[in-house]
C-alpha cells in the first residue's frame, strides 16, 4: 500500500513538474465554455492567441466533445481543421464524452504568428431520411469548455520571435515612478489601453518601488532621469534631446525557488524540501524620451497603433510624432457598413438555418444614436414555386425582422430601431432559413445559398439621442465631439493612473479610434475656469479639490457629506464614509452644454475605488438614464439617477448642531418626554386617590 500511495505521489509531483514548463489555455478561459454545435451540417471556430515565446512545436490539443445521445454514431461525423487544414476526421463513436489528442506544430500558425485557427465541423444524422433530419432539435455537438491546448515553454531559445510588435500581448503589468508626473499619468493611460486592446486581463499598475518579485514581464514608463539606475542600465540605446524611444529588454535571468522532490529514505519514497535555480525569460519595454519633449513623442506614438504593429525590432528612436495621422474626432460616424463593424463576406448554402452575426457599439457612432436604420443588401438563388425561404434580423436574441424571401434572388430590405431595443453592446443576427417543397429535399441540400453585401448593407443612425440630462448610457459617445482635458488632483494623481487607462481605452474603443485627450492638473484647471466651458472634462479628483465647486450643475456635490435614500421605502443605502473603499462617479452637462465626467474615491485604497468606478460606468447598462455610480473595490455597484430636485439625496453636513443633534437622538429625547408624561400623570394620580381618602374619613 505504501509502495503504491509513494507511486501516486510520484506522478502528481511529475505532472507538476511537467505543467511547470507548459501553458494550459482552456478554451472556457477563452470564454467559450460548452459550444453547442447544433443542425445537420454546422461548425465553430476558435481564434487562439499564441504568446510569442510559446514553443508551438511538440505542444498538443486535446478536444472533449458531447454528442446527443439521440445520433447514429456510425453516420455522424466531426472534422477539425487548424489554420484552414484538416487534420482530423471520424465518425462519432458510443462515448458519451469522446476525446481527441492532436499534435501541433509552427506549420499551424497564421501568417502573422500570432494566432492558431482552430474550426470544428459536423455532420449528425439521426435517421436515414434527412429531410426529417432537418429541424430536429436534438441533433447537436458540443465541444467542452474543458478542452484545452498544451503549450510548451521555450527552454532555449525565448525570445527568437519576441520584439515590439507583439511584445504587448504577454505582458500584464505597467510600472510607473514614485512621484509621477502628468507625462507619466499619460503614459500609463495610453499602455493600459493598449494593453486592454491586445484583450490582457487584470492589468496592474504599480509604483517603481512596489515591484513583485513574482512579475519579470512589464511595462516601465518613464523620462531617463526618472528610471532607476539599475533598469537605466539596461537601456542600450541612448536617445538624444528631442528623441523618442521604445526599447525592449530581453534577457533570462536566474530564478531560485523552493522546489519538492522524492528522496530514499529507509527504503522509503518520501518528499523532501530544496531550493532550487531555474531560468526563467525577462521582458521590459520601456516607454521613455531623452528628455520631455522626446518622452512625449514615445506617449504619443503609444496611441498610434499602426506604428507599433509595424516594429519588429527590439528599440524604436522617434524623431516625429503626431496624431494628424488619424481622421479628427468630428468624423460625422453616423453611417457604418458591416465590413466597417468586422464582417466579412460569407458565402453559405444548404437547408434550414444560415445564421451570420455581427457586433456593434453604440459608441461606434459619432453620437449616442436614437433610432437605428438595419440595411441588409444580399444575393440567394432563386426558390422555386412551393419553396419556402425566410430572412430573419436578430437584435440582441429577438426577432426584430422578417420577410418571406421569392423568385428574384435579390435581397434589399430594411428595419429601423429605436433606443428601447438597442443596448450599448449590441449583437445582431442575419438569418436565411430556407425549406424546400415537400418530396425534393433530398435533391435541395446544395441548391440554396446566399451572400451578404458587407459593403452595401449597413447601420445608419437616423437621429441623436438628446435629454436634458447627461447619462451614462450616453458615455463615451457624449466626448466623441469636441476635445477633451482630462484633470487630475496632484495628491491624488498616483492613484488614478489605473482608472485613466480605463477611461482612455472606452473613448478609442471603437472602430476609428482617435480621441486623444490633453492631461491637466486640477490646480491649473481652477486658474483657467473658461477651459470648463471650452472642453469636455474628465476630472479624477480627491473630494476636497476646490475645483469641484466648480461644477455647479453637478448631481451631488462629492465634496459634502451626503446620503442616499431608497425611494420606495425611504432606507438609507448609502453614506459617505471614509472606513470604506468607494468609488464614485457621475456624468452631467457643464455650463456650455459640453461633457463633464467626475470620479472620486474615499477610503484606504483609492487606487482600486478609482478602478471600480471607472469600470463600472463602462458596463452594459440598463437602457434607464443613471447618472451617478457608486462602486466598491468588492465589485458592488448602485446606480441612481439623481436631480437637484430628488428626494432621494441628503447633505448631511450642510445642516445645524442642532438639527444634527435632533437627527441621531430624538428617539431618545421623545422616549424621556413620554417617560416624564407617564410620571407626571401617575403623579397626580397618586395625589387625586390621596385627597380621596382624607375626604372620605
Amino acid at each position: 500500500m505504501n509502495k503504491l500511495l509513494s507511486l501516486l505521489f510520484f506522478i502528481v509531483l511529475f505532472g507538476k513538474a511537467a505543467s511547470a514548463q507548459q501553458t494550459i489555455v482552456t478554451f472556457k478561459s477563452l470564454g467559450r465554455d460548452d459550444d453547442a454545435i447544433t443542425g445537420m451540417s454546422g461548425s465553430s471556430a476558435y481564434y487562439i492567441k499564441i504568446d510569442p515565446f510559446m514553443e508551438v512545436n511538440g505542444s498538443k490539443m486535446v478536444l472533449f466533445f458531447e454528442p446527443s445521445q439521440a445520433l447514429i454514431k456510425d453516420k455522424s461525423y466531426i472534422n477539425v481543421l487548424i489554420n484552414d487544414k484538416p487534420v482530423y476526421s471520424a465518425h462519432l463513436t458510443g462515448d458519451s464524452i469522446q476525446k481527441v489528442v492532436l499534435g501541433l506544430s509552427r506549420a499551424d500558425l497564421s501568417p502573422d504568428r500570432r494566432y492558431i485557427k482552430i474550426q470544428i465541423r459536423t455532420l449528425l444524422t439521426i435517421t436515414d431520411d434527412k429531410c426529417r433530419d432537418l429541424d430536429n432539435p436534438a441533433m447537436w455537438l458540443k465541444v467542452k469548455g474543458n478542452s484545452y491546448l498544451a503549450l510548451n515553454r521555450s527552454s532555449t531559445n525565448f525570445f527568437n520571435n519576441v520584439n515590439i510588435s507583439n511584445s504587448f500581448d504577454s505582458k500584464s503589468a505597467i510600472v510607473y515612478p514614485v512621484n509621477p508626473t502628468l507625462h507619466d499619468l499619460k503614459a500609463v493611460a495610453w499602455a493600459y489601453a493598449r494593453l486592454k486592446k491586445s484583450d490582457v486581463k487584470n492589468i496592474q499598475v504599480i509604483q517603481a518601488d512596489h515591484i513583485p518579485d513574482s512579475i519579470h514581464n512589464y511595462i516601465m514608463v518613464g523620462s531617463m532621469g526618472q528610471i532607476n539606475p539599475d533598469k537605466r542600465n539596461l537601456i542600450k540605446v541612448n536617445p538624444s534631446s528631442g528623441q523618442g524611444l521604445f526599447y525592449l529588454h530581453k534577457a533570462v535571468i536566474s530564478v531560485t525557488d523552493t522546489v519538492t522532490n522524492l528522496i530514499t529514505m529507509n527504503g522509503q519514497m518520501v518528499p523532501a524540501r530544496s531550493v532550487q535555480t531555474h531560468q526563467i525569460p525577462e521582458e521590459i519595454l520601456f516607454v521613455t524620451g531623452g528628455d520631455e519633449p522626446g518622452y512625449e513623442k514615445t506617449i504619443t506614438a503609444l496611441g498610434n497603433m499602426n506604428i507599433l504593429n509595424s516594429t519588429f525590432g527590439d528599440y524604436l528612436l522617434i524623431n516625429n510624432a503626431a496624431n494628424n495621422f488619424f481622421k479628427t474626432i468630428d468624423e460625422n460616424r453616423s453611417k457604418l457598413t458591416l465590413r466597417q463593424l468586422g464582417g466579412l463576406t460569407n458565402f453559405a448554402s444548404g437547408v434550414g438555418s444560415l445564421k451570420t452575426v455581427y457586433n456593434f457599439k453604440n459608441s461606434d457612432f459619432s453620437f449616442t444614436p436614437k433610432e437605428v436604420e438595419i440595411r441588409f443588401v444580399a444575393n440567394y438563388s432563386a426558390l422555386n414555386l412551393n419553396d419556402r425561404g425566410y430572412f430573419n434580423i436578430y437584435l440582441n436574441g429577438m426577432l426584430i425582422s422578417s420577410e418571406k424571401l421569392d423568385a428574384s434572388g435579390k435581397l434589399n430590405t430594411a428595419v429601423t430601431i429605436n433606443r428601447y431595443q438597442h443596448h450599448k453592446y449590441n449583437t445582431l443576427v442575419a438569418e436565411f432559413r430556407f425549406h424546400p417543397t415537400t418530396g425534393n429535399c433530398a435533391n435541395s441540400f446544395t441548391n440554396f445559398f446566399a451572400e451578404i453585401d458587407v459593403d452595401k448593407s449597413y447601420l445608419e443612425s437616423k437621429n441623436p439621442f438628446i435629454t436634458n440630462d447627461l447619462s451614462f448610457y450616453q458615455y463615451p459617445e457624449a466626448f466623441n465631439s469636441g476635445t477633451t482635458k482630462i484633470v487630475v488632483s496632484r495628491d491624488y494623481a498616483k492613484y488614478a493612473a489605473g482608472a485613466m487607462g480605463e477611461i482612455i481605452y472606452e473613448l478609442n474603443n471603437n472602430i476609428n479610434a482617435n480621441n486623444f485627450p490633453e492631461f491637466v492638473y486640477s490646480e491649473d484647471l481652477k486658474n483657467n475656469k473658461g477651459d470648463l466651458k471650452k472642453y469636455n472634462i474628465v476630472a479624477l479628483l480627491s473630494r476636497n479639490d476646490p475645483l469641484i465647486e466648480e461644477f455647479p450643475d453637478a448631481p451631488i456635490k462629492f465634496d459634502h457629506d451626503f446620503r442616499l435614500y431608497n425611494n420606495n421605502n425611504n432606507e438609507v443605502v448609502y453614506t459617505v464614509s471614509d472606513s470604506v473603499s468607494n468609488g464614485l462617479a457621475q456624468i452631467f452637462y457643464g455650463r456650455s452644454n459640453n461633457a463633464c465626467l467626475v470620479l472620486t474615491a474615499t477610503g484606504k485604497n483609492l487606487s482600486n475605488a478609482f478602478l471600480a468606478a471607472s469600470r463600472s460606468i463602462t458596463e452594459q447598462l440598463s437602457t434607464l438614464s443613471s447618472n451617478v455610480c457608486i462602486a466598491d473595490v468588492n465589485n458592488n455597484k448602485y446606480l441612481f439617477n439623481i436631480s437637484k430636485s430628488s428626494e432621494n439625496l441628503e447633505y448631511v453636513d450642510t445642516k445645524s448642531a442642532l438639527s444634527r443633534f435632533w437627527e441621531n437622538y430624538n428617539l431618545f429625547i421623545l422616549l424621556g418626554i413620554l417617560i416624564l408624561i407617564l410620571a407626571s400623570f401617575l403623579y397626580v394620580r397618586f395625589k387625586v386617590q390621596k385627597s380621596q381618602e382624607i375626604i372620605n374619613e
